[in-house]
């Protein structure tokens, strides 16, 4: 991550600089997942850092869950403070803070708002991107009049976690439901895309929260309808955070550095003039990057003054998904040679044509890490209908286990202690019926689970 300028570890534990190439992608996710949020009717807005504790503790069950997690500010300069504040670990209570102040009519209904910023969670373990104590993310939240309508609400952006996830990052998921015993806290339901690693492990890569109205009842938040009568809101909070680019270093990368999937790609080609000492060759080499930007593609060039060998694997090394080399014979052929970052095959394109050309590499790239990545995914789900076949699958083949639940937590629990850390990942919104039994007790089944370790 160092070498290929991602991140690198701050002076707080736990805690990262994000640099360039890091932060670029980020800001490339963030473009495109607004751009689909908004095109549902989402807006933005921005709610403070700081959480009185008064508000945190409005909600019990919300409380509990992040208690361990929670860091807070006792101390304004030199000045103890009258009440401690949170700095915000998720913001579920300043947002029903300002609804409980807003809303009052069926008028103001729905909120749909999103705020992209970062939290801090003090978490005992951390890895970059993968769960470091300050993050960054968006956290969406919306209120509704009708329970059917925030339910909807929140299998919508579940699925725009899922197709954006999918189309942009070529990352495959299983999709579903999560347990009661891994569900967010105080949430109702919530909904979970599970992407898998090159060793075998889960990631949760974003979830979706269908609160009902428990926080909405404990601020107090009700609206007059039609008639004037008062009536409860429903609630949904969803979110992404910078833990997706952990998934997309170990889905796609390799031993060489980074593989990045090209609509998320900060540069998509980099330019590498071989032998540009010689006459007409720089020339040449920034004529072609001025014609791949007016195209509007994300190019860069390498006229430093490093060895063609070394500029090859930095750009590996970053995990730009071409480069186009061109040297004195290349010119004088009219061609340049594209090299995909995915297989390492050149490709001998028209100078003339490159433009064009260099947009099909790039969606065929797209699409064949995709394909690599889904196969990989479905090579690595098992199915078992016993506890000796669950604990052969997780410890032979690694990857999600497919298996049946009588829906008790103790049997998550013994499942999870007889395998060494398993645990449910999601129920499947289309479940299928692998036997009628639970894979643990025995007793009558209620759920077809994908069961994995997860990080």
């Amino acid at each position: 991550m160092r070498e290929a300028k991602l991140c690198d570890y701050s002076g707080v534990k736990g805690c990262l600089n994000y640099l360039p190439n890091g932060y670029a992608i980020w800001e490339n996710i963030q473009s495109d997942l607004d751009k689909r949020f908004k095109d549902t009717g989402v807006e933005n807005v921005y709610l403070p850092v700081l959480i009185p504790e008064s508000l945190l503790q409005k909600e019990k069950d919300h409380i509990e869950g992040f208690a361990p997690e929670v860091a807070w500010v006792t101390h304004g300069g030199a000045e103890p403070l009258q009440e401690r504040f949170c700095i915000r670990p998720t913001s579920e209570t300043l947002f029903c803070d300002v609804w409980s102040k807003t809303v009052q009519s069926y008028r103001d209904l729905p909120k749909v708002w999103n705020q992209w910023c970062s939290v801090l969670r003090w978490e005992k373990t951390t890895r970059p991107f993968l769960r470091s104590r300050e993050f960054l993310w968006q956290e969406g939240h919306t209120i509704h009049a009708t329970y059917e309508e925030a339910e909807e609400r929140t299998k919508l952006m579940w699925k725009v976690y899922k197709d954006f996830v999918e189309e942009n990052l070529a990352i495959p998921v299983v999709a579903g439901r999560k347990t009661e015993s891994e569900k967010f806290a105080g949430a109702q339901d919530t909904y979970t895309i599970e992407a898998l690693m090159h060793d075998g492990q889960a990631l949760q890569s974003a979830t979706s929260h269908f609160f009902g109205n428990s926080f909405p009842d404990a601020f107090d938040i009700k609206y007059a309808d039609k008639n004037n009568e008062l009536h409860s809101v429903y609630e949904t909070s969803w979110g992404l955070s910078t833990r997706i680019i952990g998934a997309i270093i170990m889905v796609h990368g390799d031993d060489s550095g980074l593989v990045l999937p090209p609509r998320i790609a900060p540069v998509q080609t980099r330019v590498i003039p071989i032998a540009q000492h010689k006459e007409g060759v720089l020339d040449k080499a920034n004529e072609l990057l001025d014609a791949l930007n007016k195209a509007g593609y994300r190019a860069k060039i390498d006229d430093s003054e490093k060895s063609p060998g070394w500029k090859f694997s930095e750009q590996e090394m970053l995990g730009i998904p071409t480069r186009i080399e061109i040297g004195p014979k290349d010119i004088e052929n009219g061609q340049v040679v594209v090299v995909r970052r995915d297989t390492r095959e050149k490709i001998v394109v028209a100078i003339d044509e490159i433009t064009t050309k260099l947009g099909e590499i790039l969606e065929t790239i797209q699409a064949d890490l995709y394909a690599k990545a889904k196969a990989f995914l479905d090579d690595h789900i098992s199915s078992a209908v016993t506890m000796d076949e669950m604990k052969d699958a997780v410890s032979e083949k690694k990857g999600f286990v497919k298996a049946m639940w009588c829906g008790d937590e103790a049997c998550e629990d013994e499942i999870k202690a007889q395998t060494g850390g398993v645990t449910s990942r999601c129920i499947p919104m289309e479940e299928e019926h692998l036997s009628d039994v639970c894979v643990c007790c025995g007793k009558p089944a209620k759920h077809m689970v994908y069961w994995g370790r997860a990080y």
